[in-house]
């Protein structure tokens, strides 16, 4: 009997030392558009494997529950925004959430709908832009950038269609939810669309845009695409982590290969 009771002993302290000697898998969560965003993840998601960390990524198809989430603390972090979105959101809605890293950015393209060349515009033409704050502005400012518009200066980065202060062709501002943009181009004569959204349609703005932001402007920097969290847990352990992931040598060659110039590496 006491030898059994010895050899049951043993084996309980032997698990016991595995199980101290494992090595303990720790979640980050985080929320993220589904492209390009959450293709990324997926690849960061095998570094941090490699690590220790188990990531979970949750996907969004708007520009608000991801932000929200992070706020209350149902999720750790997000990936889908840049830093003006993220600065007008904040104001918008006394949100505490900072950016931890920059990633990517996503060139915003002019792409053809009935009316297939800049030059082919017609008078009260229809454009489609982005209806919120930050991203009218850029798109305004590339519609500038391409001669079909003035926009007040003053105006900055919350211009809207009110703050356009030459307009030779009268074209009509048409003011859709960003991902109703790709949508919209059968009805309308052009469309300024986001990143996310076009890659989403099969859109590349290095092929298919009449007119893109370019690498070298001040859109690349400006318009980076961030991690964020909550204010007070940017240097949380496995927050480094997922940030050193992202701008890993893995994530950058990802990008590269499957993106073709649709989603540039910031890193």
């Amino acid at each position: 009997m006491k030898k059994i009771l010895a050899i049951a002993l043993a084996l309980i302290l032997v698990l016991s030392l595995t199980a101290c000697g494992a090595k303990k898998t720790t979640a980050i969560t985080v929320a993220a558009s589904p492209t390009p965003h959450a293709e990324i993840l997926e690849i960061a998601k095998e570094v941090l494997a490699k690590e220790g960390f188990e990531l979970e990524i949750t996907e969004f198809v708007d520009y608000v529950q991801p932000n929200l989430v992070v706020e209350q603390g149902e999720l750790m972090a997000n990936y889908f925004q840049h830093q003006p979105y993220l600065d007008d959101f904040n104001a918008q809605n006394d949100t505490h959430l900072v950016t931890v890293a920059a990633i990517h950015y996503e060139p915003l393209g002019i792409y053809p709908g009935k009316t297939t060349s800049l030059a082919d515009l017609k008078e009260g033409a229809q454009v489609a832009v982005p209806n919120d704050t930050t991203n009218e502005a850029r798109a305004l400012l590339l519609l500038e950038t391409n001669g079909l518009i003035k926009v007040d200066p003053a105006a900055g980065l919350s211009a809207t269609k009110n703050d356009i202060i030459e307009n030779p062709l009268n074209l009509e501002i048409v003011e859709l939810e960003a991902a109703q943009l790709a949508r919209s181009l059968q009805d309308v004569d052009i469309a300024v669309i986001n990143g996310n959204y076009a890659i989403e349609a099969g859109l590349n703005a290095s092929s298919d845009a009449l007119a893109k932001e370019e690498k070298d402007s001040l859109a690349a920097t400006t318009y980076a695409n961030i991690l964020v969290v909550k204010e007070g847990n940017e240097n949380n352990e496995g927050i480094k982590a997922l940030a050193k992931a992202l701008q890993s040598d893995a994530v950058r060659e990802f990008i590269d290969k499957t993106y073709q110039g649709a989603v540039v590496a910031m890193f």
